[in-house]
């Protein structure tokens, strides 16, 4: 993994973190879980779409969505969670 790839997925991670912190506010177990569950779920993303060697055309902007769409999944997972357990 390179460290523009690390990068990527820790900033992903951190964003799509954050704001789900604010805009979701019902479920959660505060900014610092939110902010870690991100961070996860980033890495789950990219080493899914590792496994899949989909990573030398991907660029910067691929990484980062996909980053991104890991971290929101794994939100929204919990937050399912947590209000349906």
């Amino acid at each position: 993994m390179h460290l523009d790839t690390l990068m990527t997925w820790v900033l992903a991670g951190l964003v799509t973190g954050g704001l789900a912190g604010v805009l979701i506010r019902p479920g959660g177990y505060g900014w610092r879980a939110d902010l870690l569950l991100g961070l996860a779920g980033s890495l789950v993303g990219t080493v899914v779409f590792h496994a899949l060697a989909l990573t030398p055309e991907a660029g910067w902007l691929g990484m980062a969505l996909v980053a991104f769409a890991g971290a929101a999944s794994v939100i929204v997972g919990q937050r399912w969670w947590h209000t349906h357990a």
